[in-house]
């Protein structure tokens, strides 16, 4: 399955459950979003691909693995949490982001944010292992949004974000020292694994 990054609306966490080490969460999500879904479909929630169990028309549950908790923010969410969502591409769908596999690489922190005109600029940090696959005008993927880079300085890099997507998205309340899911351009990263192996045929 795959996703764009262009949200299409956002949830409320309702419930945690701890099961067995593992976690099983509920979300409110709008009517809209729930129609035509069943169990086992797949969902991105703040850029996490999950799985869809016992889906109604008010919401749905999912179970987090002990992976999912460590490496993303969501074992950190409470209830009343906001999450941005978006339901699997379909083949007959348009491409408005970039491809998104739900996979999340690791996190960004925001480390600041001020005014661009009527937009915002964001500056993030992130792990330098994931910084080098980010590249200006290249695309990112954060809490389940579509983004453009601008600027890349070592492990930071800045983004400008519309008024349209501060509105529609969790991403308009971050404030400084919060972190968010961040995965990377999913070209960029099957490209540094294409050199690492023909680096390693050449030893």
């Amino acid at each position: 399955m795959m996703f764009t990054g262009i949200v299409a609306g956002t949830g409320t966490l309702q419930s945690r459950q701890s099961l067995d080490g593992d976690l099983r969460m509920r979300f409110e999500v709008p009517a809209f979003l729930m129609e035509g879904c069943g169990s086992g479909d797949s969902i991105s929630v703040a850029g996490v691909c999950l799985t869809m169990l016992e889906p109604d028309e008010r919401g749905f549950s999912a179970d987090l693995s002990v992976e999912t908790l460590e490496l993303t923010t969501l074992g950190s969410r409470r209830p009343g949490d906001q999450v941005n969502l978006e339901l699997a591409l379909r083949a007959s769908d348009r491409l408005g982001g970039h491809l998104v596999s739900g996979h999340v690489d690791g996190l960004a922190e925001l480390v600041s944010r001020s005014e661009d005109a009527r937009s915002e600029r964001f500056l993030f940090e992130t792990e330098q292992h994931l910084a080098r696959f980010i590249a200006a005008k290249g695309s990112v993927c954060l809490d389940g949004v579509s983004l453009t880079v601008n600027v890349v300085e070592n492990n930071h890099f800045s983004i400008c974000i519309i008024p349209h997507t501060l509105e529609v998205t969790t991403l308009g309340g971050l404030v400084a020292g919060q972190s968010v899911n961040l995965e990377v351009d999913l070209i960029a990263r099957y490209l540094e694994r294409l050199n690492q192996a023909q680096k390693e045929l050449q030893i």
